[in-house]
């Protein structure tokens, strides 16, 4: 089955990268998102809200697990290549680097223009900071930073769980992270009932998130040396409040010759994160072209291991 995975999600990067998510498409993430809303409406209340937060974050992935489970042994049954489209194409919505790209872009084509109210709106998107009065270099930051976490939680991540479970593990994936986005906040709402889900988020993404760093290096030629870059990825990487975002930006913040991280705002609280890299340059609307560049060399790189992993995988098993 690991060959079956391996040729479906490597079809499954290509799909997205043609088709990527039309917005009027029936999507699975949608769907998931709308599950997950029903549920913290009707549990999330009274007492003993961390087990109701952890019933709904399994419920969310029995459900999600289990459909993708039965489609996919239907397809199998039916034939080895209905399975193995069946699974890319499953996959292939859990996976999101043609959107990536594109919402960078949406923040970088009125840069290029010089309309920064507009550039502001866009970024307020795929944000959750105050983005009212950043200036054109915090402009360029946050959505480099966007670029670098999302990296892994929107390609990699996604993909390293398909090798192991095909399309079900990649959705369950997928299923995670949606919970951990709508949930996982330590607010007063969400502190109790997010919590299993955050938690279980920042375990899924452990490897996935220091692969995705280890391929950046690999994959891309670095402002200054090789040997530098490595070394502020180590340094830098667990400054950041997440256990696993931090290993993106710090490579990317590495290979641009930038500084990422800094102050930001949310609803007018200020919040001061480490900084990561040496700021060697200025931040300017380039930046963000180059850090798609550098989402566009790292997946063949992560591919690659995938391949090598799947096939040791495969071999060891045949031997035992």
């Amino acid at each position: 089955m690991i060959l079956f995975h391996l040729f479906a999600l490597t079809i499954a990067i290509g799909i997205d990268l043609v088709v990527g998510d039309p917005p009027n498409w029936p999507h699975p993430v949608k769907w998931i998102g709308s599950f997950i809303n029903k549920l913290d409406k009707s549990w999330n209340h009274g007492s003993s809200k961390r087990q109701k937060g952890l019933l709904m974050l399994l419920t969310v992935l029995l459900t999600v697990g289990a459909i993708a489970f039965l489609l996919v042994s239907v397809l199998y049954w039916i034939h080895p290549i209905a399975g193995i489209v069946g699974e890319a194409i499953l996959i292939s919505t859990a996976i999101a680097q043609k959107s990536l790209k594109q919402a960078a872009l949406s923040v970088y084509d009125p840069l290029e223009k010089g309309d920064l109210q507009e550039a502001r709106h866009k970024l307020s998107y795929i944000v959750g900071r105050d983005t009212d009065r950043l200036n054109e270099p915090e402009i360029v930051r946050a959505t480099v930073e966007t670029v670098a976490e999302n990296t892994s939680d929107g390609i990699t991540a996604p993909l390293f769980w398909a090798l192991i479970g095909g399309a079900p593990l990649a959705l369950m994936y997928r299923a995670i992270n949606t919970c951990d986005s709508m949930v996982g906040y330590r607010n007063e709402k969400y502190a109790d009932f997010g919590w299993a889900s955050a938690r279980l988020d920042d375990i899924v993404n452990w490897i996935p998130s220091r692969l995705t760093s280890v391929c950046m290096l690999v994959g891309n030629r670095s402002f200054d040396s090789k040997k530098n870059a490595w070394k502020i990825v180590f340094r830098d990487a667990n400054r950041h409040p997440s256990p696993n975002s931090g290993w993106g930006e710090a490579a990317v913040a590495a290979l641009l010759g930038v500084q990422l991280g800094g102050i930001n705002y949310y609803k007018g609280i200020v919040s001061s994160r480490a900084t990561m890299g040496n700021p060697f340059l200025e931040l300017e609307k380039k930046h963000i072209l180059q850090a798609n560049d550098i989402v566009t060399r790292t997946i063949p790189i992560f591919l690659f291991w995938l391949w090598i992993g799947g096939m040791l995988i495969d071999l060891a098993g045949t031997w035992f």
